[in-house]
């Protein structure tokens, strides 16, 4: 086995880690029983992932980034080769992890209109569309190191985790990587106040990044305004899914465009966190009233009516009150400086283990009285 030299770092205990293994077992079985219930029981299934825990992620990353990227069901999966010591562990260049985070952008972009035919109405559907991540997710860490290939490359939730994660809450350990070995540099999880446009040192990362920050605030609002379709087909079908979304995004993008060059990179960060507050308030507006029957299209994404039940102006004020949160916490709220997870200790590579070696066995060599 290589020998490892540690520098400083933050460690979880034995006791530690075995807990974060029981709960990240533990949401890995819940979305298996949710990918069960999608084949077998659609409904059930449908309600579960799109109705229950989809609406939840956002918020979850605004709040607790960091927890969601120790437990996501898809990390623990990609991440399974590493911790039997099945990985090739292969390490990405800069422009490879490049390619791999637009690639994720325009993976979400293509996939989320899908939902309004394919997938929001079918649960064997989205089944499958999990089962191909999930086997994706597991390549990608059989083959390369840590979490690089998947988790900060080509996983198509990353791009939103950079977006909606600006003001994490708190640091937590890092409960997946043991040592830091600079699979992604910089490291997602690991540099504080991350945002899509952090690595933009390539044409790839540029371009991912004013995607996400510039198009996807007007790319959800319009998301909202398109409805389940069942029976359109081929060309009609892509207009609809795609017609208003994308020209809402490229709106969106122009204006975030021509205020970036307009504020200067001083005003830049707050910019942006304009747009990802614009972004998750967007997500929210809609998507609370059509979880409880009010939404634009009566049935489309509902999980309870409560229409007969609660007052329009209830509605509105839970709409409303999200909205000020979003934009106090991502907008105003004092930067704090803190990253996802805390990085583990770096593991310097056979060479430094070598390096330290002789410089300790010259030490002890030029030792008096030896």
């Amino acid at each position: 086995m290589e020998k490892t030299s540690f520098k400083s770092g933050i460690q979880l205990s034995s006791r530690s880690i075995m807990i974060w293994r029981i709960v990240q077992t533990a949401v890995w079985l819940i979305g298996a029983i949710i990918v069960f219930c999608l084949l077998f029981y659609p409904d059930t299934g449908i309600n579960l992932f799109w109705n229950m825990l989809i609406p939840s992620a956002p918020l979850l990353l605004v709040v607790f980034t960091g927890v969601w990227r120790n437990v996501c069901p898809m990390a623990t999966n990609a991440l399974l080769p590493r911790h039997f010591g099945l990985s090739k562990r292969k390490r990405l260049s800069t422009r490879q992890t490049a390619i791999l985070n637009l690639v994720a952008t325009v993976s979400l972009l293509v996939i989320v209109p899908l939902r309004h035919t394919f997938f929001n109405t079918n649960g064997p559907a989205t089944a499958i569309l999990i089962l191909t991540m999930a086997a994706l997710s597991f390549a990608c860490g059989f083959i390369f190191e840590w979490k690089s290939a998947w988790c900060s490359g080509l996983c198509p939730v990353h791009p939103v985790e950079k977006l909606y994660g600006l003001k994490t809450m708190v640091s937590i350990p890092n409960a997946h990587c043991t040592q830091c070995r600079n699979c992604v540099i910089p490291c997602p999880d690991s540099t504080p106040d991350v945002n899509p446009l952090t690595t933009s040192k390539t044409v790839y990362q540029n371009i991912a990044g004013h995607l996400m920050i510039g198009g996807f605030p007007g790319f959800v609002w319009d998301w909202f305004h398109v409805p389940d379709h069942s029976t359109l087909t081929g060309l009609q079908l892509i207009a609809a899914m795609y017609n208003f979304p994308l020209l809402a995004a490229a709106a969106t993008l122009v204006l975030f465009i021509l205020l970036k060059k307009i504020v200067g990179k001083i005003n830049q960060t707050i910019l942006i966190s304009i747009f990802a507050a614009a972004a998750v308030a967007c997500y929210y507006w809609f998507r609370i009233p059509s979880l409880i029957g009010f939404g634009i299209y009566h049935t489309d994404g509902m999980l309870i009516n409560l229409r007969g039940v609660l007052p329009q102006w209830m509605v509105d004020g839970m709409v409303a009150a999200s909205t000020l949160f979003f934009f106090w916490w991502i907008v105003f709220r004092k930067t704090n400086q803190q990253s996802w997870v805390i990085r583990p200790q770096y593991a310097l590579h056979k060479e430094d283990v070598k390096r330290n070696s002789a410089v300790t066995a010259t030490k002890l060599n030029h030792t008096p009285g030896k």
